[in-house]
C-alpha cells in the first residue's frame, strides 16, 4: 500500500531533511545535557531542575520500608464509602465515575425501593 510514487518521494525528502538537521539536533542535544564542554553532564545545573538523590540512599530506604513498617502495601482509600453503592457519607459518587454509571446505579437503588410497594398492572384472566 505504501509503494506509490508520492509516498516514495515523501520518504526520500524526509531522509534528506534528517541528514540536513542531524548536526543541529546533535548540538542541541549536547547543549541540553551540557556535554559540549567537558564531556560529562554538570550536576549543579540538574540540581536546579530536580532533586538529585544517590541510588544507595533510595535502596536503603526501600529496604527499611520492606523490613520495618507493616504497611502491607494497601492504598489509603475512603473507608466511609459504601462498597455496594459506591456512595460516600455525603451521598456523592467517586470522581472517576462517569455520569452515565452514576445514573445507572441510582436507577438500581430506586427500583429496589419502589418495587416493594407497587404492583404491576396487567390483564387478569
Amino acid at each position: 500500500m505504501a509503494k506509490s510514487l508520492r509516498s516514495k518521494w515523501k520518504r526520500k525528502m524526509r531522509a534528506e531533511k534528517r541528514k540536513k538537521n542531524a548536526p543541529k539536533e546533535l548540538a542541541r542535544l549536547k547543549q541540553a545535557l551540557n556535554l559540549d564542554k567537558k564531556g560529562e553532564a554538570v550536576m549543579t545545573d540538574m540540581q536546579e531542575i530536580a532533586t538529585v538523590v544517590p541510588a544507595d540512599k533510595i535502596k536503603k530506604a526501600d529496604e527499611d520500608m520492606a523490613e520495618g513498617e507493616g504497611d502491607d502495601g494497601k492504598m489509603d482509600m475512603d473507608s466511609k464509602r459504601n462498597k455496594k453503592t459506591l456512595l460516600d457519607e455525603h451521598g456523592q459518587y467517586p470522581a472517576w465515575m462517569s455520569q452515565r454509571q452514576a445514573k445507572k446505579l441510582k436507577g438500581k437503588r430506586t427500583t429496589k425501593k419502589g418495587s416493594q410497594g407497587k404492583k404491576k398492572k396487567g390483564l387478569a384472566w
